[in-house]
């Protein structure tokens, strides 16, 4: 008999695909609006950095079938991913979006206190743990944030990060098809959270292919003027959108704060505290 965990494992990964690919593509949807996809990122490369050689120095030993990846999930971004987008955005108002993206961030809330808890962060832990119950009852099931407006603001977390405020290197940087831009410690991450999810053992893959489906385009459908602009502006797009990557996870990690003023362990951030940047996540 076939070890149960292989097939979560396996669908797991699929799942993951296709939000971290949108991300790659993307960026987040709080960081479009907070402005942290903007053309003039102070993420930005030099030309030179851009133009430089593959070289393990920049963490990008596999950059040559990285690129090629990189290229194929472009093309699918253009033809599938973009097109269904604009369509839901066109189709549902701004207070409907809205309230998709806020009861999946709801449905998400036990991975984050997870890793709240893994990282020390108790205070973290326990504003997730009052906006799940705030938003679950007085929020509809969380269709409504409702706890925002009490000073219990939203948060991401998720093993990547928790790997990185215990000071795990993110190891080599890769782009994953589908996946997009990832590392070995956030790729391993990911499959850490599909673990701690519970819905993992509640229902159906097919469902939660549906949930990540479903942010995945909400989130590029936050993204489509901004990335436009980036992929206008930048000289090497896969070189901006790796430097993009990597300081939003090390921005992530340590909670938007200075290296210096970090909490140890537990140097915690959220993807969506400086931009549902997952989705590049």
């Amino acid at each position: 008999m076939p070890f149960p965990g292989c097939g979560i494992l396996r669908k797991s990964a699929v799942i993951l695909a296709a939000v971290l690919f949108i991300g790659g593509c993307a960026g987040t949807p709080e960081e479009a609006e907070t402005g942290g996809w903007s053309s003039e990122d102070q993420w930005a490369s030099s030309e030179s950095d851009l133009a430089a050689a593959p070289d393990e120095s920049d963490g990008d030993p596999l950059e040559t079938p990285n690129r090629f990846i990189f290229a194929l999930n472009e093309g699918l971004d253009v033809m599938v991913i973009k097109p269904a987008a604009a369509t839901y955005r066109f189709l549902l108002p701004n207070m409907v979006r809205d309230s998709v993206r806020n009861f999946i961030r709801n449905l998400e809330s036990p991975v984050i206190l997870a890793n709240d808890v893994l990282q020390g962060e108790l205070d973290r832990a326990e504003t997730t743990v009052m906006r799940f119950l705030i938003n679950s009852t007085a929020g509809v099931l969380g269709l409504f944030d409702v706890a925002a407006g009490w000073g219990y603001e939203y948060h991401d977390e998720d093993f990547g990060q928790t790997l990185g405020s215990y000071g795990a290197g993110e190891g080599a940087y890769l782009v994953l098809p589908l996946l997009g831009p990832s590392s070995i410690r956030d790729g391993a991450g990911l499959v850490v959270d599909s673990f701690l999810d519970p819905l993992t053992y509640l229902v159906s893959q097919e469902i939660l292919l549906a949930r990540r489906g479903v942010k995945g385009i909400d989130t590029r459908s936050r993204h489509i003027e901004t990335v436009e602009e980036i992929q206008r502006d930048a000289i090497d797009f896969y070189a901006r959108v790796r430097s993009l990557y990597r300081q939003h996870r090390q921005d992530a990690i340590q909670n938007g704060l200075p290296a210096a003023d970090s909490p140890a362990p537990g140097l915690s951030g959220t993807s969506e505290q400086s931009g549902d940047a997952s989705l590049i996540q």
